[in-house]
């Protein structure tokens, strides 16, 4: 019985130590994120013109005006040149996350992290499965753990922070499907 609480108690501190190991590297990421883009003046320059390019553009969707079109290509061109000044920074984030999901992945390798409270679908399966032994789909790898919590703790913590794109990025089709136009 004591063996398999500490058993119980293991695995749940491999889970602990990914969030917390996610958690530090999203502040890291965040941290040169700011440094390298959301500091400089171009940034905020940039990120000022798409949101009163936005605003304006939904006035005159609203009015149907004739502008659109110059708006929405004045709009892209910004989300063009915000994504272009982006990438710097999404170089340096991307060795960050490489190197740490190495270093997790030796040090987890072959280990389960994690129990799913369900047996996922099949290609869930071949993630959250990942380099494990055993038929027990609902062990779940480092891989997937790390995986999931990067992405919803970044995405959360540039909400919080005020570093999510702006407003009009999804307008001007630049995260969101192309727009279709109406005749």
């Amino acid at each position: 019985m004591a063996s398999n609480l500490i058993f119980t108690q293991s695995k749940y501190s491999d889970s602990l130590t990914i969030v917390a190991i996610s958690i530090f590297t999203a502040i890291i990421c965040e941290s040169i994120s700011y440094l390298l883009i959301y500091r400089t003046n171009s940034y905020k320059s940039l990120k000022s013109t798409i949101d009163k390019a936005s605003k304006k553009l939904e006035t005159l969707k609203k009015s149907k005006t004739k502008k659109i079109d110059r708006f929405e290509t004045n709009l892209k061109e910004s989300n063009r040149d915000l994504s272009m000044f982006k990438f710097k920074s999404g170089a340096v984030v991307a060795l960050i996350l490489f190197v740490v999901f190495k270093f997790l992945s030796n040090l987890f390798e072959g280990k389960a992290v994690a129990k799913l409270p369900f047996v996922p679908f099949k290609i869930v399966q071949k993630m959250s499965h990942r380099g494990l032994e055993g038929e027990d789909f609902t062990d779940c790898a480092m891989a997937f753990l790390y995986f999931l919590c990067s992405i919803s703790i970044r995405t959360n913590l540039q909400k919080f922070l005020g570093f999510s794109p702006p407003r009009g990025a999804a307008a001007a089709g630049l995260f969101a499907m192309p727009d279709v136009k109406n005749e």
